[in-house]
């Protein structure tokens, strides 16, 4: 039998690729406003790092060229909730009181507020979550951490490695009154045992909300799929999963070479008006991070907890 060159091989495996990134990259233009619905938005920013290169895309540097497609992309959703993940500036040492992204994403998007966010020595702000002002009212707010002990900030995960956590907040709409806890979760994606434990421990947290009849959204990035073992842990314990159209992660390369690992999740309280959509824009050739933001619709009081 012939062997085929390596050269040869290497196109096959390319072409292999790119057709595989073309199936998936079909997630969609920016849905119109349903009636009455919350616009959440989960993405994540991608972390900044504040003693890196200017030629490394994730340095201040980085940021600077990527900011202003960041606002263009979350203003072009037209967002009512945004939960964000890995909004956050590292250094060396343990100052966390720098925060490139959430400052400049503030400054540029004023009618938004702030939940889910604090003085980061007492509440991590890697996770905010932003919120309309005139359409939301912020109740409360919290954490937990991915750890045997959940409730000490910084603790770090189940197997040791770097914290990660849970941020969450509970708003009203103004409008007619409902009220929705929205949970922003960012899941290991080196250590599988870890997101099952995450996310046994996200579900054990919102038990008491869901056994109150409290409406619940969970969004964010999983780093697992719908059908993973992660999903089936948070979907047993009483939340609605309806996986974005095409992938949400794409190497900041607009490699699209699998399904969703970014998403919204909701109790079964909560009606969805359409299948979630990864939106990809890439605003003056400038991609805002390597994950692509999903926008779900959400409608808190319609949902049918009849229909699993």
């Amino acid at each position: 039998m012939r062997i085929l060159s390596p050269v040869i091989m290497a196109i096959g495996l390319l072409l292999l690729v790119l057709a595989v990134s073309a199936c998936n990259a079909r997630g969609g233009p920016v849905p119109p406003p349903a009636d009455g619905a919350l616009r959440v938005v989960t993405m994540n920013a991608h972390y900044i790092l504040l003693n890196a290169d200017d030629d490394d895309p994730w340095s201040v540097a980085g940021w600077q060229q990527r900011r202003g497609a960041m606002v263009q992309v979350l203003d072009d959703l037209d967002a009512d909730l945004i939960a964000l993940q890995e909004l956050e500036s590292f250094q060396r040492g343990d100052d966390g009181s720098i925060n490139l992204a959430r400052d400049d994403l503030m400054a540029a998007m004023p009618r938004f507020g702030l939940a889910a966010s604090g003085d980061w020595q007492q509440f991590p702000s890697t996770q905010p979550i932003l919120y309309r002002r005139d359409r939301l009212q912020l109740l409360d707010q919290g954490w937990f951490f991915f750890s045997d002990t959940p409730d000490v900030i910084y603790s770090r995960t189940f197997n040791g490695s770097f914290p990660a956590f849970a941020s969450w907040a509970w708003f009203q709409d103004r409008r007619d009154g409902t009220r929705l806890r929205v949970v922003n979760v960012h899941l290991d994606f080196r250590s599988g045992q870890n997101r099952l434990q995450s996310a046994r421990l996200i579900a054990a947290r919102i038990a008491p909300w869901l056994e109150d009849g409290d409406h619940v959204a969970l969004a964010g990035d999983l780093n697992a799929l719908a059908d993973s073992k992660t999903v089936d842990i948070l979907t047993d314990a009483g939340l609605q999963l309806t996986a974005a159209r095409g992938s949400s992660f794409h190497f900041n390369r607009g490699l699209n070479l699998f399904g969703a690992i970014d998403h919204v999740l909701h109790d079964c309280g909560t009606g969805l008006t359409d299948r979630p959509v990864a939106v990809r824009q890439r605003p003056g050739g400038q991609w805002p991070s390597d994950h692509y933001p999903v926008l779900a619709q959400l409608t808190p009081g319609r949902g049918n907890c009849g229909q699993r």
